[in-house]
Protein backbone atom coordinates (compact mmCIF):
# COMPACT_ATOMS: atom_id res chain seq x y z
CA UNK A 1 0.00 0.00 0.00
CA UNK A 2 1.43 3.40 -1.02
CA UNK A 3 1.94 5.84 1.84
CA UNK A 4 -0.12 9.04 1.75
CA UNK A 5 2.21 12.01 1.20
CA UNK A 6 1.45 14.89 3.59
CA UNK A 7 3.48 18.06 2.96
CA UNK A 8 3.28 20.91 5.46
CA UNK A 9 4.61 24.35 4.54
CA UNK A 10 5.62 27.25 6.80
CA UNK A 11 7.65 30.44 6.60
CA UNK A 12 9.45 30.67 9.92
CA UNK A 13 12.58 29.35 11.63
CA UNK A 14 12.69 25.90 13.31
CA UNK A 15 12.53 27.42 16.81
CA UNK A 16 9.38 29.41 16.03
CA UNK A 17 6.17 28.57 17.86
CA UNK A 18 4.33 27.72 14.64
CA UNK A 19 7.04 25.45 13.26
CA UNK A 20 7.34 23.67 16.58
CA UNK A 21 3.57 23.12 16.46
CA UNK A 22 3.79 21.85 12.86
CA UNK A 23 6.60 19.49 13.81
CA UNK A 24 4.57 18.17 16.75
CA UNK A 25 1.57 17.72 14.46
CA UNK A 26 3.71 15.55 12.17
CA UNK A 27 4.97 13.50 15.11
CA UNK A 28 1.41 12.81 16.24
CA UNK A 29 0.38 11.72 12.76
CA UNK A 30 3.36 9.37 12.47
CA UNK A 31 2.68 7.90 15.90
CA UNK A 32 -0.91 7.17 14.94
CA UNK A 33 -0.48 6.12 11.31
CA UNK A 34 3.09 4.84 11.06
CA UNK A 35 4.09 3.83 7.55
CA UNK A 36 0.67 4.67 6.13
CA UNK A 37 1.83 8.27 5.71
CA UNK A 38 4.96 10.13 4.62
CA UNK A 39 5.02 13.47 6.46
CA UNK A 40 7.30 16.26 5.22
CA UNK A 41 7.69 19.65 6.91
CA UNK A 42 9.04 22.48 4.80
CA UNK A 43 9.74 24.86 7.66
CA UNK A 44 10.40 27.97 5.59
CA UNK A 45 9.42 28.40 1.95
CA UNK A 46 11.35 31.68 2.15
CA UNK A 47 14.53 29.61 1.87
CA UNK A 48 13.17 28.14 -1.38
CA UNK A 49 12.77 31.62 -2.83
CA UNK A 50 9.01 31.74 -2.21
CA UNK A 51 7.13 34.37 -0.25
CA UNK A 52 4.93 33.61 2.72
CA UNK A 53 2.02 34.75 0.58
CA UNK A 54 2.65 31.79 -1.73
CA UNK A 55 1.70 29.28 0.97
CA UNK A 56 -2.08 29.42 0.69
CA UNK A 57 -2.05 29.23 -3.14
CA UNK A 58 0.36 26.29 -2.85
CA UNK A 59 -2.16 24.53 -0.60
CA UNK A 60 -5.03 25.41 -2.94
CA UNK A 61 -3.14 23.98 -5.94
CA UNK A 62 -2.26 20.83 -4.01
CA UNK A 63 1.51 21.44 -3.91
CA UNK A 64 1.15 21.35 -0.13
CA UNK A 65 -1.36 19.55 2.04
CA UNK A 66 -1.14 21.95 5.01
CA UNK A 67 0.09 25.41 5.97
CA UNK A 68 -0.38 28.04 8.64
CA UNK A 69 -1.02 31.64 7.65
CA UNK A 70 -2.08 34.89 9.29
CA UNK A 71 -5.82 35.42 9.09
CA UNK A 72 -4.97 38.73 7.40
CA UNK A 73 -4.53 36.66 4.23
CA UNK A 74 -8.06 35.26 4.59
CA UNK A 75 -9.97 38.42 5.51
CA UNK A 76 -11.13 39.09 1.94
CA UNK A 77 -12.78 35.67 1.84
CA UNK A 78 -14.01 36.04 5.43
CA UNK A 79 -14.43 39.77 6.22
CA UNK A 80 -15.42 39.06 9.84
CA UNK A 81 -11.75 38.28 10.50
CA UNK A 82 -10.93 41.94 9.89
CA UNK A 83 -11.93 42.65 13.47
CA UNK A 84 -8.49 41.30 14.41
CA UNK A 85 -6.87 43.91 12.15
CA UNK A 86 -8.11 46.72 14.38
CA UNK A 87 -5.83 48.12 17.12
CA UNK A 88 -6.29 47.26 20.80
CA UNK A 89 -9.38 45.13 20.15
CA UNK A 90 -7.92 42.13 21.99
CA UNK A 91 -6.69 42.54 25.53
CA UNK A 92 -6.96 38.89 26.53
CA UNK A 93 -6.13 36.06 24.11
CA UNK A 94 -8.66 33.84 25.92
CA UNK A 95 -11.44 36.23 24.84
CA UNK A 96 -10.15 36.12 21.26
CA UNK A 97 -10.25 32.32 21.21
CA UNK A 98 -13.74 32.28 22.65
CA UNK A 99 -14.78 34.33 19.62
CA UNK A 100 -12.81 32.15 17.19
CA UNK A 101 -14.18 28.96 18.73
CA UNK A 102 -17.67 30.45 18.63
CA UNK A 103 -19.97 32.16 16.15
CA UNK A 104 -17.40 34.53 14.63
CA UNK A 105 -14.84 31.82 13.96
CA UNK A 106 -17.50 29.43 12.70
CA UNK A 107 -18.81 31.99 10.23
CA UNK A 108 -15.27 32.69 8.99
CA UNK A 109 -14.65 28.96 8.63
CA UNK A 110 -17.73 28.54 6.45
CA UNK A 111 -16.79 31.47 4.20
CA UNK A 112 -13.20 30.27 3.79
CA UNK A 113 -14.37 26.80 2.85
CA UNK A 114 -16.98 28.19 0.43
CA UNK A 115 -14.66 30.70 -1.25
CA UNK A 116 -11.26 28.98 -1.28
CA UNK A 117 -9.93 25.48 -1.93
CA UNK A 118 -8.93 25.20 1.74
CA UNK A 119 -10.41 23.36 4.69
CA UNK A 120 -9.91 25.34 7.88
CA UNK A 121 -8.71 22.95 10.57
CA UNK A 122 -8.21 25.45 13.38
CA UNK A 123 -6.90 28.77 14.61
CA UNK A 124 -3.46 29.24 16.15
CA UNK A 125 -2.18 32.06 18.35
CA UNK A 126 -0.06 34.48 16.33
CA UNK A 127 0.70 36.69 19.31
CA UNK A 128 0.53 40.34 20.25
CA UNK A 129 2.48 42.57 17.88
CA UNK A 130 5.05 45.10 19.10
CA UNK A 131 6.95 47.87 17.32
CA UNK A 132 10.66 47.89 16.59
CA UNK A 133 12.64 50.51 14.71
CA UNK A 134 16.15 51.77 14.12
CA UNK A 135 15.41 55.52 14.18
CA UNK A 136 14.43 56.56 17.72
CA UNK A 137 12.47 55.48 20.79
CA UNK A 138 8.70 55.51 20.22
CA UNK A 139 6.76 56.47 23.31
CA UNK A 140 4.05 58.74 21.89
CA UNK A 141 2.33 59.15 18.50
CA UNK A 142 4.53 62.13 17.56
CA UNK A 143 7.56 59.83 17.65
CA UNK A 144 6.15 57.84 14.70
CA UNK A 145 6.22 60.69 12.21
CA UNK A 146 8.04 60.04 8.98
CA UNK A 147 9.29 56.54 9.87
CA UNK A 148 8.91 53.97 7.08
CA UNK A 149 7.29 50.87 8.55
CA UNK A 150 6.83 47.44 6.99
CA UNK A 151 3.28 46.21 7.53
CA UNK A 152 1.40 43.01 6.84
CA UNK A 153 -0.70 42.86 3.68
CA UNK A 154 -3.59 44.60 5.41
CA UNK A 155 -5.19 47.85 4.29
CA UNK A 156 -6.51 48.37 7.83
CA UNK A 157 -3.02 48.05 9.32
CA UNK A 158 -1.81 50.62 6.80
CA UNK A 159 -4.57 53.04 7.77
CA UNK A 160 -3.76 52.68 11.46
CA UNK A 161 -0.05 53.28 11.00
CA UNK A 162 -0.63 56.18 8.61
CA UNK A 163 -2.91 57.84 11.18
CA UNK A 164 -0.06 57.62 13.70
CA UNK A 165 2.31 59.38 11.29
CA UNK A 166 4.22 56.38 9.96
CA UNK A 167 4.82 55.83 6.25
CA UNK A 168 3.45 52.27 5.85
CA UNK A 169 4.84 49.85 3.25
CA UNK A 170 2.88 46.60 2.87
CA UNK A 171 5.34 43.81 2.12
CA UNK A 172 5.64 40.05 2.39
CA UNK A 173 7.85 38.93 5.27
CA UNK A 174 10.31 37.55 2.68
CA UNK A 175 10.83 41.03 1.29
CA UNK A 176 11.28 42.47 4.77
CA UNK A 177 13.74 39.82 5.97
CA UNK A 178 15.82 40.22 2.82
CA UNK A 179 15.78 44.01 3.04
CA UNK A 180 16.05 44.54 6.78
CA UNK A 181 19.67 45.67 6.55
CA UNK A 182 18.91 48.25 3.85
CA UNK A 183 17.24 51.62 4.01
CA UNK A 184 13.73 50.86 2.83
CA UNK A 185 12.26 49.55 6.10
CA UNK A 186 13.03 51.59 9.22
CA UNK A 187 10.40 49.96 11.45
CA UNK A 188 8.15 46.92 11.67
CA UNK A 189 5.78 45.13 14.01
CA UNK A 190 5.74 41.47 15.03
CA UNK A 191 5.25 39.21 18.04
CA UNK A 192 8.35 38.94 20.22
CA UNK A 193 9.10 35.41 19.04
CA UNK A 194 9.20 36.52 15.41
CA UNK A 195 11.30 39.58 16.24
CA UNK A 196 13.79 37.22 17.80
CA UNK A 197 13.65 34.36 15.29
CA UNK A 198 13.84 36.63 12.25
CA UNK A 199 16.83 38.42 13.80
CA UNK A 200 15.18 41.85 13.76
CA UNK A 201 16.91 42.79 17.01
CA UNK A 202 20.27 42.74 15.20
CA UNK A 203 19.16 45.71 13.08
CA UNK A 204 16.57 47.58 15.17
CA UNK A 205 17.81 49.09 18.42
CA UNK A 206 14.44 50.31 19.71
CA UNK A 207 11.43 48.26 20.78
CA UNK A 208 8.04 49.50 21.98
CA UNK A 209 6.04 46.88 23.88
CA UNK A 210 2.80 48.22 22.47
CA UNK A 211 0.72 45.04 21.92
CA UNK A 212 -1.27 47.13 19.45
CA UNK A 213 -2.56 44.18 17.38
CA UNK A 214 -3.27 40.59 18.32
CA UNK A 215 -3.18 38.10 15.50
CA UNK A 216 -4.46 34.62 14.77
CA UNK A 217 -3.13 32.18 12.20
CA UNK A 218 -5.38 29.89 10.22
CA UNK A 219 -4.26 26.26 10.09
CA UNK A 220 -5.57 24.95 6.79
CA UNK A 221 -5.33 21.96 4.47
CA UNK A 222 -6.27 21.31 0.87
CA UNK A 223 -9.98 20.48 0.99
CA UNK A 224 -9.84 17.99 -1.89
CA UNK A 225 -6.88 16.20 -0.30
CA UNK A 226 -8.82 15.87 2.96
CA UNK A 227 -11.87 14.43 1.21
CA UNK A 228 -9.67 11.90 -0.60
CA UNK A 229 -7.77 10.66 2.44
CA UNK A 230 -8.75 7.37 4.08
CA UNK A 231 -10.98 7.80 7.13
CA UNK A 232 -8.06 6.80 9.37
CA UNK A 233 -5.96 9.68 8.03
CA UNK A 234 -8.84 12.15 8.39
CA UNK A 235 -9.37 11.02 11.99
CA UNK A 236 -5.65 11.34 12.80
CA UNK A 237 -5.53 14.83 11.25
CA UNK A 238 -8.57 15.92 13.29
CA UNK A 239 -7.11 14.48 16.51
CA UNK A 240 -3.69 15.98 15.81
CA UNK A 241 -5.29 19.37 15.16
CA UNK A 242 -6.99 19.32 18.57
CA UNK A 243 -3.83 18.16 20.37
CA UNK A 244 -1.64 20.80 18.72
CA UNK A 245 -4.15 23.51 19.67
CA UNK A 246 -3.74 22.52 23.34
CA UNK A 247 0.05 22.65 22.96
CA UNK A 248 -0.28 26.05 21.32
CA UNK A 249 -2.34 27.41 24.19
CA UNK A 250 0.36 26.29 26.63
CA UNK A 251 3.12 27.81 24.51
CA UNK A 252 1.19 31.06 24.20
CA UNK A 253 1.16 31.49 27.96
CA UNK A 254 4.78 30.41 28.46
CA UNK A 255 6.60 31.67 25.36
CA UNK A 256 4.65 34.11 23.18
CA UNK A 257 3.50 36.16 26.16
CA UNK A 258 6.96 36.49 27.71
CA UNK A 259 9.79 38.65 26.39
CA UNK A 260 12.93 36.84 25.27
CA UNK A 261 15.60 37.85 27.76
CA UNK A 262 18.30 38.07 25.11
CA UNK A 263 16.09 40.17 22.88
CA UNK A 264 15.08 42.73 25.49
CA UNK A 265 18.58 43.04 26.97
CA UNK A 266 19.95 44.00 23.57
CA UNK A 267 17.38 46.69 22.80
CA UNK A 268 16.23 50.02 24.18
CA UNK A 269 12.70 49.52 25.49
Amino acid sequence: MTAVLLKFGGYQEPASVHNRAADRFGELLKQELGGRIDFELIGSVLKLGRGSGDLVPMVERGELSFCYMSTVRFSKAAPELQVFELPFVVGDRADAFRALDGELGGSARRRIEERTACRLLGYWDNGFRHLTNRVRPIRKPEDCRGIRIRTQMSELHGEVFRALGFEPIAADIKEFVEGIGGGRFEAQDNPLTNIYNFGVHHFHRYITLSAHFWGASAFVCNAAHYRGWPKSVQAAVDAGTAAVKQVGEFVASHVIARPHDGLIKGMAV
